[in-house]
């Protein structure tokens, strides 16, 4: 009997041990939990940016936890490509035209938009570069766009870390530069999509797509 109670007795410590290590275990999984559950929530597009960046290529930043990231109807998105010897790389929120009418219509001509929804799209170059035609040196700015019937003013913004809207006075006192594009026709593409292609020279061209518009430019290190 003397046996059987500290055969017991022994069982209910390993018992109790065994508990608290999974107790302990469950807390440490806990300080990562929440960035799985975003991984696990985002869709599979997103994670695949994240897998596809280059060296070298800065996190984005969202003003949102992963589980209030992870449920925003415009989810976050990204992408990167070699610049020269350096890197550049875009974050944007993508939203979805869900049979709306995009530009002309929730995307009115003639008025400052933010290219895409959420937090401000932003552009980190990691070397002297140009955007389009403008000059920028190392660093983070901020994207936006004037879209047009026929042309459409591209924005580069000293103003990085804000909301994407309101566009106002105070914001586009910081603009760095501006220059124009052509949009062109394309076939429906449900989700914004911004992607950076490798082009000639250590360039990359930026292809921004949504709807039935899409418009690309040149985004090169600077030279001298």
């Amino acid at each position: 009997m003397e046996a059987l109670r500290l055969s017991r007795g022994l069982g209910f410590g390993l018992a109790v041990s065994f508990c608290l290590l999974v107790s302990a275990c469950g807390q440490q999984g806990d300080a990562g939990g929440e960035a799985a559950a975003a991984e696990e929530s985002a869709p599979s597009d997103a994670a695949d940016v994240v897998a596809a960046d280059v060296a070298g290529a800065p996190a984005c930043t969202w003003n949102a936890s992963g589980d209030e990231l992870a449920s925003r109807p415009s989810p976050p998105d990204s992408a990167s490509v070699q610049l020269g010897d350096g890197v550049v790389k875009v974050c944007y929120s993508a939203p979805s035209a869900r049979g709306r009418q995009v530009f002309g219509g929730l995307v009115p001509y003639g008025q400052p938009w933010r290219l895409g929804a959420n937090e401000a799209t932003t552009i980190h170059v990691t070397v002297p570069a140009e955007i389009g035609t403008v000059r920028v040196e190392p660093g983070t700015y901020s994207l936006y766009a004037i879209p047009g019937e026929l042309e459409w003013t591209i924005v580069v913004n000293r103003a990085a870390n804000r909301w994407g809207i309101p566009i106002n006075e105070g914001v586009r006192a910081q603009d760095v530069g501006s220059f124009t594009v052509t949009p062109e026709a394309t076939d429906h593409v449900e989700q914004f999509s911004i992607s950076l292609q490798p082009a000639q020279d250590g360039a990359a061209q930026m292809v921004i797509a949504w709807e039935t518009t899409r418009v690309t430019f040149p985004v090169r290190p600077a030279g001298g």
